[in-house]
Parts: C-alpha cells; structure tokens; sequence
C-alpha cells in the first residue's frame, strides 16, 4: 500500500489565477461543493497564512452537514499551499494536504497529495473522485473568470 497519493490535473489559467480559485471564499465555496452540493459562501473561512483557519460546511442533498475544518501549514503564493483538512474537528487532522501550483503550457499543473492516513483502497478512490470533482468544477469556474 502507498501511504499517499496524488491527484494532478492541468488547468487553462495561470498559477496566479488558480490560486485565486483556491483561496478566495466566492470561488471556493463553489468547486469545493462541486454541482452536487451546496457550501454557504458564509460557512466559508479562509485565513490563507501560516496558521491560519481553514473551514466550510457542506450540505449534502437529502444527507448529512458536513463541517470541514483545518488549517494552513505553508503558504507560498501561487506555488504551494498546504493545510490540515478534517470533517471531524475534534480529532487529529493528519499530516497536512499538499497542493503545488507549477506553470506549463497552457495553464497551470496543479497536483493534490495527500496522506492516506487509515483510509482503505475504497476510501481513497472515492477521495480521488472527489477531488476530480473538484478539479471539474475549478475549470468551470476558471471558464467564467476568463470569459
């Protein structure tokens, strides 16, 4: 078993723009609840510097209310921002998610490591689906900023 994995996705817009998406609560309240979920742009806190809190709730259709929360670790704008992210505040977060930001041709690679932690191989697919959610709905946003 690995004991983390990477999720990485190209993106149409330069690093500075993506991380605007990543860390400006009017964008990340939407891919951070993709289409399928809602994320109250007022549950949103994005204190994005070293200690800094991370938090949002999400409110799944017809399930539970989620309440993320965790914290940043390392920021270096627009390449690398990492943060503790847990949906049991009360507990340990683990070892801190790590997103990079790297300039290419035609956008900007991002890639999302994070720790597997106890997670089974069932629970890190439907991590990474998850994240690929997100990753959709980034680019989605990225369309409406560009236009």
């Amino acid at each position: 078993m690995t004991e983390s994995f990477t999720i990485t996705r190209t993106l149409a817009a330069p690093p500075e723009l993506v991380w605007d998406v990543w860390t400006k609560p009017e964008h990340f309240a939407v891919w951070f609840g993709t289409e399928a979920v809602e994320v109250p742009l007022d549950s949103v806190t994005l204190d994005v510097r070293v200690g800094g809190k991370l938090a949002a709730i999400m409110n799944i259709p017809g399930g539970p209310t989620i309440t993320w929360e965790g914290e940043y670790t390392e920021v270096d704008r627009p390449r690398r921002l990492a943060f503790t992210l847990s949906d049991n505040p009360d507990e340990y977060a683990g070892v801190p998610i790590v997103a990079t930001f790297t300039p290419v041709d035609g956008g900007t690679e991002v890639s999302l490591t994070q720790d597997r932690g106890d997670f089974s191989d069932e629970q890190v697919q439907a991590t990474i689906d998850g994240y690929n959610s997100f990753y959709d709905s980034m680019e989605r946003v990225l369309a409406t900023l560009e236009a």
